[in-house]
């Protein structure tokens, strides 16, 4: 009773707001593939401009609060991006957890039903715009600022760029552009990172290049290529480059591990193919939750040292987290210091059992996150069963009702969940300890929307050369 009267109350508060939110308009007839990527590509540079332009007013902080999700929100410490695409994650992954869980409950078959709830996840947005925005000021930029009327101009700088975030995103969700902002921007910035571990021509702290190939020559030059394969201080090396490239085939090749289930049409007769069920079942919403409950934890860890042990000398505290007074964001001992990556192998060698602890933690973490993420997120053998069954299609020898379907699925989704969480869960641990260029989750991110834009443009090809056949993959 409590979920319908609770998603009830939802769509009368949608039915009064919408008309008041601002919407970006559909486009009157389908844009060819072209000028949509035409859109994609203005809407990125725009994006880009706001990553270089600098809050005014900011004082930039000694570290970086977020630097543990700069990669997940696509963002850059002290510009309009500050918060990135976080409001909107955070919103949209509340708003799905809801639907996921069967609080909310709403039927997606019916356009208007798939409307009320889109419009509902852009008012969540709204206000975790306004919370973050308003926490964020506060906590980072409040204890620099002096004048209160730059600390509302901050703040209102961080809502104003979210919204606009937003509203880019919606543009090209909208059909303006292709897939979605928020993968765009990710890809973007992981793209940005490896490019700038291979070519950056500024200098390291070694009096060196920080791109690998400007380093390369000018080893090459001094006549000294020792360092070539190692560098430390987590700067790119050959070592990095040969484990980016590794990760990236093993990414590829996991991603096109999968069961076949054969399936026909109900409705159109002849009609048959196949339903898949990747290793990589659960994609990679398990990574990005384990790695924002990681930093959250950080974060607080953060929070209560400087508050509570900023010399190190409480036991209890010693346990929980310990910084180094001279580094704030470096942890140095407690729980905490073992559930964040050691960067590099110069650190790794320091502490061998740190980084086999962070690894399994990782696989572990990512897992517990891979089951719960299928049971709430809609993926269970039974809605796969259902989503099967309401999309007029069945299995051919098993009768057309959920009970065999799901036992038949039941067969093999928990059993991908597990493996291919545990698959996830390591390649984002070994990439993080031994300094994959973008990060580990950051490939694994960026792997995964390369392969969804693939996905899309073959679909788009389809639909020219054959309309019917193009349709029809749309309604599946």
């Amino acid at each position: 009773m409590a979920e319908g009267t609770l998603t009830t109350l939802l769509r009368k508060v949608v039915a009064k707001a919408e008309p008041y939110l601002p919407q970006v308009p559909k486009p009157k007839k389908k844009l060819t593939l072209q000028k949509r990527l035409l859109w994609c590509g203005g809407i990125l540079l725009i994006y880009m401009v706001m990553g270089q332009t600098p809050l005014f007013g900011a004082s930039v902080p000694e570290f970086d609060f977020l630097a543990f999700a700069r990669v997940i929100f696509a963002s850059q410490q002290g510009t309009l991006v500050e918060l990135g695409i976080g409001p909107i994650v955070t919103a949209g992954l509340l708003m799905q957890l809801l639907r996921g869980s069967d609080i909310l409950k709403f039927d997606f078959k019916k356009p208007e039903e798939r409307g009320i709830f889109q419009t509902a996840t852009k008012m969540v947005t709204y206000i975790v715009i306004i919370a973050e925005s308003a926490v964020y000021g506060i906590a980072v930029y409040g204890p620099g600022v002096t004048d209160p009327t730059i600390l509302y101009i901050l703040i209102g700088q961080l809502m104003g760029a979210s919204i606009i975030i937003m509203f880019l995103d919606e543009t090209i969700q909208k059909g303006w552009g292709l897939g979605s902002g928020i993968s765009l921007f990710i890809m973007a910035g992981v793209t940005q990172q490896i490019l700038w571990s291979l070519f950056s021509p500024l200098a390291a702290g070694d009096g060196f290049s920080i791109g690998i190939f400007p380093f390369i020559g000018q080893s090459a030059m001094a006549g000294d290529l020792a360092d070539v394969f190692f560098r430390y201080n987590q700067l790119p090396s050959i070592f990095g480059l040969f484990l980016t490239a590794g990760i990236l085939l093993i990414l590829v090749y996991t991603q096109g591990i999968k069961i076949e289930i054969p399936i026909v049409s109900t409705k159109y007769r002849g009609f048959s193919a196949v339903y898949p069920i990747k290793l990589m079942y659960v994609s990679n919403i398990p990574v990005i939750l384990a790695s924002a409950l990681t930093a959250n934890a950080v974060f607080i860890g953060q929070m209560l040292w400087a508050n509570l042990n900023p010399a190190n000398n409480s036991a209890i505290m010693n346990f929980l987290v310990q910084f180094d007074p001279t580094s704030p964001s470096t942890p140095i001992g407690g729980l905490v210091y073992y559930i964040t990556p050691p960067r590099g192998l110069d650190i790794v060698a320091l502490d061998p059992m740190r980084a086999v602890g962070y690894v399994i933690f990782m696989i572990a973490i990512v897992i517990v996150f891979g089951k719960l993420w299928v049971e709430l997120g809609g993926l269970s053998p039974k809605s796969a069963a259902k989503n099967l069954l309401d999309a007029d299609v069945q299995v051919p020898g098993f009768r057309r009702s959920n009970q065999p379907i799901e036992a038949l699925l039941n067969r093999y989704i928990p059993s991908v969940t597990l493996i291919g969480s545990g698959i996830l869960g390591l390649l984002a641990g070994v990439s993080d300890v031994l300094g994959v260029f973008g990060s580990g989750i950051g490939m694994l991110l960026m792997v995964d929307i390369l392969i969804n834009y693939y996905n899309q443009l073959v679909k788009e090809q389809v639909e020219i050369v054959m309309p019917r056949l193009g349709a029809l993959l749309g309604r599946g």
